[in-house]
């Protein structure tokens, strides 16, 4: 009983943490790399899918994206995605391959992303400790229906903040090293 509310609420922590990944990794910091298409999406004979599931998405060099759509038919329809999707990139088209230059970053365009990364760990930690509150509600109750002893429920709470400050540890490590890459120059 107890090992299944600290496993459930350990995969719950490091499922928040890889959703924070995710999230930090679509914040560009004037560096190329193919994960920031990712959540782009295209109309593919009518359903929405993702760039990368109809064109082939490779660097180009360190500032540029190389997009090649498998059906040509495709290529219009891959440029508008990219260009409305909310990164502010221009995409341009020479023969099959659409190129995608990643504009410089300007210091004021820097510290607008890192309020953004802030509060995207911000919401990381919440979600963290939201995971610890329902862990320490169901420890209560189990407490309460006498399947478990006060101490057995101390130890296991313990436990579970101990998970909790070192996955509130991880995101304040990946905040620094994303807050360090966009201020980079």
């Amino acid at each position: 009983m107890i090992s299944d509310v600290k496993k459930t609420a350990d995969q719950k922590m490091l499922k928040s943490l890889e959703v924070l990944k995710a999230d930090l990794a679509k914040v560009r910091t004037g560096r190329a790399h193919v994960g920031l298409l990712d959540h782009v999406m295209v109309e593919y004979y009518g359903s929405m899918v993702a760039v990368n599931q109809v064109a082939n998405v490779n660097l180009g060099d360190a500032r540029t994206i190389h997009v090649q759509p498998f059906e040509k038919t495709m290529i219009a329809k891959v440029e508008k995605a990219i260009r409305d999707c909310d990164l502010g990139l221009n995409p341009a088209t020479n023969g099959d391959v659409i190129r995608v230059p990643m504009p410089m970053l300007t210091e004021e365009r820097r510290r607008e992303m890192t309020k953004i990364v802030r509060s995207e760990a911000e919401g990381a930690k919440v979600s963290i400790r939201n995971v610890r509150r329902d862990a320490n509600d169901a420890l209560k109750k189990l407490l309460k229906d006498k399947e478990i002893s006060e101490d057995d429920e101390r130890r296991a709470q313990d436990d579970i903040q101990k998970s909790t400050d070192k996955a509130v540890a991880e995101v304040d490590k990946l905040l620094q090293v994303k807050e360090a890459e966009l201020m980079a120059v």
